[in-house]
């Protein structure tokens, strides 16, 4: 089937074709007639399948076809995203499929300097992309109008609440209309995204082309077990050995992205990192260079994860498995995306053993374990034994994590409440002052 059976008009389809994409993918064959009959949707779809566009398209339509007006634009859709990277890369989309079209659309998030933001935004916009701390510091200025919006997009769902958006996403959803399509897209499902989804859409469509929480087909995974203070030089002889030009390496922290950042550069590999304490300015460059192959290696945190969209990458290297397991779907699905081939490996030190076991079963997958001489230990891993019938399976650390974080997130609301409350109080009591 070709995009124009779906429904999209002759400007959506010259730009398509200028893009050489002919047949939509499964999401999008899925997602685009039940965004255009405007139904709310929940949609998984691993990380490459073209999601973006699964959702870009049909708005696109939807707003092409209202009557233009001499008034200034106003925000009709908005598109939330967790990370600057991301944000772009949505920005880049409906800029793309939509240069055709009258509509004008515009991305904001932190990072970059506001006031050329809020220029603007004072022009009027069709479609905003943002991520929420920069959109509700634009709200409180009172330089985004928000009360229009038809359509709420969340993309990536997972990864903002993972990253504590929550509070941030209820403040948005009480300044949106009751009454609007929405559109949650998210790679993984959790329990979380369940209680999200139940709160926000209305008789949602479930949209998945993939079993929940898979990898993509075309990405073939391996493991290296390894003495953590080795990994530094496996990785080096990895890189070197096949003369690997593009490789995307990722690390839990920041100072740990530095320190191998330096260390690869070091021994003659271009590299550069790119995670949260770096500038936008950086980050853009350091994407840029990578992308260009000016660099061989970019090194991130899983700020990144979401963000990056390069065709054909090659490898991605977990330098350090990450402690949610879901993390890992969506780091190794920057390789093998649209149906292309990928090679993901993990570097994995005896004090890691607990997060691969946790992703391993979140995938359901054993993952292929390769050994080097002079490199890797000689440890071998073994599966934990299932436990026996009425035994409970002990809490895992990824549970553990969840738990911890839904605590916090508690407290977080009950103070707001309580600042509220006091807000309300006192109030009442300067009221009954100057009665």
């Amino acid at each position: 089937m070709s995009f124009s059976n779906l429904g999209l008009c002759a400007p959506i389809q010259k730009a398509l074709k200028e893009e050489g994409y002919t047949s939509p993918t499964p999401i999008q064959l899925q997602a685009i007639p039940v965004i255009l009959s405007r139904k709310d949707i929940l949609a998984g779809a691993q990380t490459g399948t073209g999601k973006t566009a699964g959702f870009t398209l049909p708005l696109l339509e939807i707003l092409s076809q209202a009557k233009q007006t001499q008034n200034k634009p106003h925000v009709r859709a908005l598109i939330l995203t967790p990370t600057r990277e991301l944000a772009a890369q949505v920005g880049d989309s409906v800029k793309t499929y939509g240069k055709y079209l009258t509509l004008k659309s515009s991305v904001i998030f932190g990072g970059v300097g506001i006031n050329p933001q809020i220029s603007t935004l004072r022009k009027g916009v069709d479609i905003l992309t943002a991520t929420p701390g920069r959109l509700l510091d634009l709200v409180s200025q009172k330089a985004v109008d928000l009360s229009r919006v038809e359509f709420l997009i969340l993309d990536e769902a997972d990864r903002m609440l993972d990253m504590g958006f929550i509070h941030d996403i209820k403040k948005v959803l009480a300044i949106l209309p009751k009454s609007r399509q929405n559109l949650l897209f998210s790679a993984t499902f959790s329990n979380e995204i369940k209680t999200l989804a139940d709160g926000l859409l209305n008789n949602p469509t479930l949209i998945e082309v993939a079993r929940r929480n898979e990898t993509g087909g075309g990405i073939k995974q391996a493991i290296y077990m390894v003495d953590k203070n080795k990994k530094r030089d496996l990785l080096t002889h990895l890189i070197k050995k096949d003369n690997w030009t593009q490789v995307l390496v990722f690390t839990r922290t920041k100072h740990g992205a530095n320190k191998l950042c330096d260390y690869l550069k070091d021994r003659g590999i271009t590299a550069a990192a790119i995670h949260g304490n770096k500038s936008q300015g950086a980050r853009t460059k350091a994407l840029e260079d990578f992308k260009t192959n000016n660099i061989r290696v970019l090194v991130a945190t899983d700020i990144a994860a979401r963000g990056i969209d390069i065709d054909l990458l090659p490898h991605v290297i977990n330098f350090e498995l990450p402690n949610i397991s879901e993390d890992y779907v969506h780091r190794i699905g920057r390789t093998g995306r649209a149906g292309n081939e990928g090679m993901a490996i993990s570097l994995v030190c005896g004090e890691e053993l607990e997060y691969l076991n946790s992703i391993q079963r979140l995938i359901k997958e054993k993952i292929k374990q390769i050994t080097l001489e002079g490199y890797t230990s000689k440890q071998v891993y073994v599966e934990p034994e299932k436990p026996k019938r009425g035994q409970r399976r002990p809490q895992t650390r990824d549970q553990k994590i969840r738990q911890d974080r839904e605590s916090r997130n508690n407290q977080g609301q009950n103070r707001s409440r309580d600042r509220d409350d006091g807000k309300k109080s006192r109030g009442e009591s300067s009221r009954k002052r100057f009665r």
